[in-house]
């Protein structure tokens, strides 16, 4: 539309577009909606200008403009000439360095205070990032007077203040004080309350012991399947705990607990609700039950535009029993929220696999309540007979025993281990599998159906380099769309980064580029049935997914996944972090792996570990201990 702008009105097209914007209504072809877009883009596009200026003056990248407008809006140079930190902890993707350049600019010494108290919100926001609850004092003024070249006294008296200011927690302890943003402080104390609250409150409804024989035996005779005795001590724990845990690894017969259950609570009369973290992982727990599944965030009714829920305390929600899967996932604040949701006579079911990686916000959720032994906890260790033949499940659990995994021979099996030593020459094997070797012998797509996951974003076997060449490999030309070094193709399969709730897409879903218009640089991915369209300034919540992280493939499930284990991982290998990229594959597994780095990993148990206290809080609440 620029040049039927520039055509109509010539040199006086940027008056027009300053001045008098009801004139872009006499553009041939700029229908009224199609106007009112152009004059909002105009003006985002004149006040990303002035952040530009502003920010280059200062020594920024043209590239942080926009991203800093979106954050900010009008008012972006008033709040970064007075707070330039808060780039660095409110502008996603901004690191501390650049708002430090910044600062430094505007004249802010490096022995100022306000500089050490940011470096100081900095390095625990970076911990709360990593997913921990809190970081222990000492190491958090060592972290931040490393980070800023500063005294360590310096860093200390940064906390102090920050303490006194109240934007941090500071909790006593026996070895090291505890420092806490207020907002996790808060989320880890109301769930160790409200869970005491809701263990210690009568169950509403009838009471499900007398009722679980009939309902299994009615289950098994429709279901037509027979019932372990594991599975019926769980069902049967279930029965008599307000509140449960079920968790186990693949084949252990979760999902047919699950049913069971409904079943059961159907018997009893009480209105279930289903629900998971993620969109994907509610929608396989709706195909596993045929019920409806929601997320988390949908259930609870959160609103984008005010950053709160809709179902709390006041407002609960309308049921008498939740089951949660993939619990695994939930992290504190979102556990809390749900909490603070539930009627004081709701049963709460919890189900996920406590193996696998922890959430990516902070905390350890699933893994703290089964620690703090106040909720009742069903252990599935027994691999059924339909999972036994599966060299995936089995070679999940011998990860999780520690052991190596051995691979299948032939080309019909479903677990494989390719040896190949060195980021280069594993690149290569891998980018032969995907392209050619596993569609011509497993008859899958290689875009649709293969995933590539990697345990590091850079190095020539990380995300970045492996999706830039399967890319150019699997979809090489076509319409195309550039912003800064990421190219988006029509058909690239691409990955959303971060919650996007006006959206609702979400961080971790994966869709493909449907259509792209290069005039106004914008795209649109569908995600399963949905088509949702991005402007240039949203694409860098887009990312090429034929290669992604193994911590963003959590809740997913792919037929077939191949997975990069090198030497050059070697900082993020460890034990759960195998199991949990193993398990995401449903017919087909390739290591391409250095024995060396496979050994390292498997010896490596304390990489999933966060610094929290709800164990113990949860225990002094419940039992006073």
């Amino acid at each position: 539309y620029a040049t039927r702008i520039v055509l109509t009105f010539g040199e006086q097209s940027l008056e027009v577009l300053d001045k008098y914007p009801e004139r872009l209504r006499e553009v041939p072809g700029l229908g009224k909606e199609r106007a009112a877009e152009v004059q909002r883009a105009w003006e985002s596009h004149r006040a990303i200008g002035a952040i530009m200026i502003f920010l280059q003056s200062h020594g920024a990248s043209p590239a942080l403009a926009s991203r800093v407008y979106k954050r900010f809006g009008p008012k972006a140079v008033a709040i970064v000439s007075q707070s330039p930190y808060r780039l660095a902890l409110d502008v996603w993707g901004v690191g501390f360095k650049t708002a430090d350049r910044i600062a430094s600019s505007l004249g802010i010494g490096k022995d100022a205070p306000e500089r050490a108290q940011a470096g100081v919100l900095h390095v625990l926001s970076e911990q709360n990032a990593q997913g921990h609850v809190f970081a222990p004092r000492s190491k958090l003024a060592e972290a931040a007077a490393t980070m800023l070249e500063i005294d360590v006294v310096a860093a200390e008296g940064a906390i102090d203040t920050l303490r006194a200011a109240e934007r941090v927690k500071v909790e006593r302890g026996l070895d090291d004080d505890s420092v806490y943003s207020p907002q996790l402080y808060a989320a880890e104390v109301g769930v160790s309350e409200r869970m005491a609250a809701l263990l210690g409150a009568p169950a509403a409804g009838r009471s499900l012991e007398p009722l679980v024989e009939a309902a299994l035996t009615s289950f098994e005779k429709r279901s037509k399947v027979v019932l372990a005795p594991e599975q019926r001590g769980a069902i049967g724990l279930a029965a008599e705990s307000k509140v449960v845990v079920i968790t186990g690894g693949p084949g252990v017969g979760k999902t047919t607990i699950v049913r069971a259950l409904l079943d059961l609570l159907d018997a009893a009369g009480l209105r279930t609700r289903l629900a998971a973290p993620t969109g994907r992982a509610a929608k396989r727990m709706s195909e596993a039950t045929s019920r409806e599944a929601t997320t988390l965030h949908r259930l609870l009714e959160f609103d984008p535009k005010s950053g709160t829920f809709g179902k709390n305390e006041q407002s609960p929600l309308d049921l008498g029993a939740l089951v949660v899967d993939e619990t695994s996932m939930v992290d504190l604040p979102l556990f809390e929220v749900m909490l603070s949701a539930l009627p004081s006579g709701a049963r709460l079911i919890l189900v996920g696999d406590v193996d696998q990686l922890p959430s990516v916000g902070p905390g350890a959720v699933l893994r703290d309540v089964i620690d703090s032994r106040v909720v009742p906890t069903a252990r599935l260790t027994a691999v059924f007979r339909q999972a036994e033949g599966s060299h995936i499940v089995e070679s999940a659990h011998r990860i999780h025993a520690g052991l190596s995994p051995v691979s299948e021979k032939g080309n019909k099996g479903q677990f494989y281990v390719v040896e190949r030593i060195g980021d280069a020459e594993s690149a290569d094997v891998i980018v032969d599998l995907v392209t050619n070797r596993i569609p011509k012998s497993f008859g899958l797509d290689p875009i649709r159906d293969v995933v590539v996951l990697t345990p590091m974003h850079r190095g020539e076997a990380g995300t970045t380099k492996l999706n830039e060449r399967l890319q150019a490999s699997l979809n090489p030309s076509g319409p195309s769309v550039k912003v800064g070094l990421r190219l988006y193709r029509l058909g690239d399969k691409v990955m959303q980064l971060k919650n996007d709730y006006d959206r609702e897409v979400y961080n971790g879903d994966v869709g493909f580029v449907s259509r792209l218009d290069q005039e106004a640089r914008t795209l649109s991915v569908r995600f399963d049935e949905r088509e949702v369209v991005y402007a240039e300034g949203d694409l860098d919540e887009l990312t090429l997914a034929y290669a992604t992280s193994i911590h963003k493939s959590q809740g997913s499930e792919y037929p077939a996944v191949v997975i990069p284990i090198q030497m050059h991982h070697f900082v993020m290998l460890s034990r759960n972090l195998f199991y949990t990229a193993v398990t995401r594959g449903k017919r087909l597994v390739v290591l391409v792996a250095d024995p060396r780095a496979v050994s390292m990993g498997l010896a490596e148990t304390r990489k999933g570990w966060r610094a929290t206290s709800l164990a113990d809080r949860l225990r002094a609440k419940v039992r006073g201990e």
